[in-house]
């Protein structure tokens, strides 16, 4: 009983907030300290060093001790200051309700989620919580939980060294006691001064609390995601039961919650991360003798996922709320985000949303005819980096197609879609929308399994430009392009263009053309933007502003950024006009393709990989960009023949028409004219050996052969476009020995067989030697005007004139002309009589 009373009058104390033994025990502490110190003598030496060094050392134990009481001193001063302003550790559930946090769309007006009005609580005794919840929690979070004092050293060490490391500050070390203390008593603020709070908080609570009772309340406390608060409410919320009856599986899922929220959740885009968690947690309970190894792999096999409860409450756009709440988790803190009332302004287009979602429903049963069973599309505004629209997967709620997963979140194959990044940057280097390749057959390795890339028909075009090329998505002239542009250089442009997953260059080689890198969803449809922009690059954004609950900007987006280039306005304009030439593709796609939107400018690409996996169609106008995907979530394949232009484009093609009815039509700005003044990258499909040659005699021309006289042609085998110019620099001068190049000897070679395979006869086999032997300068006709005479005033419209001529190859007609204008003509000798200035020429 006694012992009772006096654990109250303790509580009471701290209740109370009074602390009278603290200042008390200070100055008795000092007061005997003194009062035990003796007045020492001062004892007299001879005058010399030694005398000195023993007087120094005489004195050295009253200096450290007068040292250490300082630092004491500092210490106790410190803490009677911090202690001064702590909350009261009993007042754990005497606190104000967390506000509601509310996301809108961008005109701040339609609610899109609601992070809950009230926190989902109830609170419950330790008895009626699973001891698999308590095991797997102190497991999760605190394993030394029933033996420390609130707080451990080691915690501390390694925070201490893990932010050393990382530059960032307070990170982690915390108990259970701790986390308990964060979540009820104090801020989410990062200071050291709070962190000294939290830890004399924790040395507070341990001495008041037993540890059931503090594991009790930290139970009851803790957020497992959203609205939800507490093991009791999580229990009811994920799976429809009492925290009492929870499994072994279900406890440990519930157990790695809490530490991420948002990015675990188990209606987020990581559930294999949350899985990887909750597996950890199973062995190491198993490690540590709470479970047997035969339970714990048990649970681990357990479908947990397929029992979570569906989400309740309304919602609008899930995909865009959840990928937003997960954005500001990271940047504001999970508690910051649930619990502080903020109200956060999207971008998100609601019409284009609804839009988006619809046109999905409607072609999602040829979508299945086609064996997919998913869709995703986004939809961007270029010139801000805004998110109109997002739609994840084709149902959020249908759990057969993981319809929570965020497939624009994931990693796919972008396929032929890749190659506007490829073209962009051999643009940016010299090459031209004229530039000739060879569509045949090329091995590009060597080894007993080469290269050797097909186009999707399997047809061989021979010499293409990379307008037909592109516009017509062939793969071998993509892959020629790629080496010419070089795959260092293009993933360095990658990363200009916002993507993160192409950083490891010693994974890509020249599939990387086709589509054989994964990218994710989001970055790729968002590098579209680039060319809708004019080679400006805008961060993509989700969120336009963000206020407290008393209507404080805490982030405020309302202006975009401003662009960065990242792409030459020629390089950009160059490719823009060939993926919105719809002539240029109609030899593939046809005139009246989903690839077009009738009479309004649209650039558009398409991509389909290997086995029909996935399916792309990302097309823009300058103010809308807009990707789609088609698929499925697992990885299996469609139907054969299940490319882009079946699966994805009409609904790429439905949306764009009807989000842009009611906008003006935007043309793309031409680029400028390019003439290089070499064959091969001017177009000229002979790429042979080109030659000047005089038209009237078929032999070289020379600098006496008339300019209107001189044509060029090409002669011999037709080379690559590796015999004309240099990769490195192709508007330099030509390779003195293109042979040196790894890849001259397969082209070349692909050229040849190609030539034979076609049964080609060459027209312009052998080039001329000789050359022109008419247009010499002793050929050149002497012709004198004897009528008119210089000077002469003529008025009449009817002339007589007289030519005296001498050529050595004689004349056979002679032209007159005014100003260049040519109206009339003598033929034969003597050249001579009157002819009539017509009236158009003025007197």
């Amino acid at each position: 009983m006694e012992q009772k009373i006096k654990k109250f009058t303790i509580q009471q104390n701290i209740h109370q907030n009074k602390r009278p033994n603290l200042f008390g025990r200070l100055f008795r502490f000092f007061v005997s300290f003194f009062s035990r110190s003796k007045k020492h003598g001062t004892t007299t030496y001879n005058n010399n060093n030694r005398s000195k060094f023993k007087k120094i050392l005489t004195y050295l134990p009253t200096i450290i001790i007068a040292l250490i009481l300082a630092g004491l001193i500092g210490t106790l001063v410190v803490y009677a200051w911090v202690i001064q302003e702590l909350p009261d550790p009993n007042k754990l559930t005497d606190r104000a309700i967390a506000q509601t946090t509310k996301i809108y769309d961008r005109t701040g007006e339609i609610l899109l989620y609601e992070v809950h009005g009230v926190e989902k609580r109830t609170i419950v005794a330790l008895d009626d919580i699973s001891l698999n919840v308590r095991n797997a929690t102190i497991v999760a979070e605190d394993r030394d939980f029933y033996s420390h004092k609130g707080f451990k050293v080691t915690g501390y060490a390694r925070a201490f060294f893990k932010n050393l490391v990382s530059g960032d500050r307070l990170q982690g070390g915390s108990t259970i006691t701790q986390q308990l203390v964060k979540n009820a008593l104090l801020t989410p603020e990062k200071t050291y001064t709070r962190k000294l709070k939290e830890l004399l908080l924790s040395i507070e609570i341990e001495r008041s609390f037993n540890k059931d009772d503090i594991l009790k309340m930290y139970l009851n406390e803790i957020p497992y995601g959203s609205v939800v608060y507490g093991i009791e409410s999580a229990a009811e919320s994920f799976f429809g039961k009492t925290a009492v009856n929870l499994s072994l599986s279900e406890s440990a899922l519930l157990a790695s919650l809490p530490r991420s929220t948002t990015y675990l959740s188990p209606y987020g885009s990581h559930t294999d991360e949350l899985l990887a968690r909750q597996r950890w947690i199973l062995d190491n309970m198993a490690e540590l003798g709470y479970i047997t190894t035969t339970e714990a792999e048990e649970a681990k096999n357990d479908n947990i996922l397929d029992r979570i409860q569906s989400k309740s409450g309304n919602i609008i756009a899930p995909h865009f709320v959840f990928y937003v709440r997960e954005q500001l988790a990271n940047e504001l803190g999970e508690q910051m985000l649930e619990r502080n009332g903020l109200k956060i302004i999207t971008t998100l287009d609601v019409e284009k949303q609804a839009l988006a979602e619809k046109i999905i429903n409607e072609n999602y049963e040829e979508l299945k005819k086609n064996n997919a069973t998913n869709a995703a599309l986004l939809s961007l505004n270029p010139k801000s980096g805004d998110i109109l629209a997002m739609v994840g997967s084709a149902d959020y709620f249908n759990d057969e197609i993981s319809g929570k997963y965020n497939s624009l979140l994931g990693l796919r194959q972008p396929g032929s879609s890749i190659k506007p990044l490829i073209y962009s940057t051999a643009f940016e280097k010299g090459f031209t929308p004229n530039t000739v390749l060879f569509d045949v057959v090329t091995q590009f390795s060597a080894g007993a399994n080469p290269y050797i890339p097909q186009d999707y028909d399997g047809l061989e075009r021979g010499p293409v430009t990379v307008r037909e090329a592109l516009a017509g998505s062939l793969n071998i002239p993509a892959v020629k392009m790629l080496y010419l542009a070089g795959i260092d250089e293009v993933i360095n442009k990658s990363l200009q263009f916002g993507y993160s997953t192409l950083n490891d260059r010693d994974r890509f080689g020249l599939s990387l053309a086709l589509g054989g890198a994964e990218v994710k969803p989001i970055e790729h449809i968002s590098a579209y933007s680039i060319y809708a922009n004019d080679g400006l690059f805008i961060p993509t954004r989700s969120v336009l502003r963000v206020e407290d609950h008393d209507g404080k900007i805490i982030i405020d987006n309302s202006i975009p950024p401003q662009g960065k280039r990242v792409l030459t306005e020629q390089a950009t304009r160059q490719l823009n006009s060939i993926l919105s030439d719809n002539n240029s593709r109609a030899y593939i796609f046809g005139l009246n393709s989903y690839l077009q939107l009738g009479d309004r400018p649209t650039a558009v690409k398409t991509g389909t990989t290997n086995s029909y996996k996935d399916a792309w169609t990302i097309g823009y106008t300058p103010s809308l960009v807009t990707g789609v995907w088609v698929g499925n979530s697992n990885g299996k394949e469609m139907k054969s023949g299940a490319d882009s232009s079946r699966v994805a484009a009409p609904i790429w093609n439905s949306y764009m028409r009807q989000a842009l009815a009611n906008s003006t039509y935007e043309e793309f700005i031409i680029p400028e004219p390019v003439e290089t003044g070499k064959p091969i990258l001017d177009g000229n499909k002979q790429s042979q050996v080109i030659l000047k040659i005089d038209s009237i005699t078929g032999l070289l021309a020379t600098e006496y052969t008339p300019e209107d006289l001189i044509i060029e042609k090409g002669f011999g085998v037709p080379h690559s476009i590796l015999y004309f110019i240099d990769k490195k620099n192709p508007l330099g001068s030509s390779p003195e020995k293109p042979e040196e190049d790894p890849m001259f000897e397969f082209w070349e070679k692909a050229i040849s067989e190609w030539i034979k395979k076609s049964d080609l006869e060459l027209e312009n086999s052998t080039p001329p030697t000789l050359k022109d032997n008419v247009h010499l300068p002793e050929n050149l006709p002497y012709i004198n005007i004897l009528r008119p005479t210089e000077g002469e005033t003529i008025s009449s419209r009817d002339i007589f004139v007289d030519l005296a001529i001498n050529a050595t190859r004689g004349v056979t007609e002679v032209e007159f002309a005014i100003n260049g204008d040519v109206f009339t003509t003598l033929n034969g000798y003597p050249f001579s009589g009157t002819i009539p200035i017509p009236n158009r020429f003025p007197k």
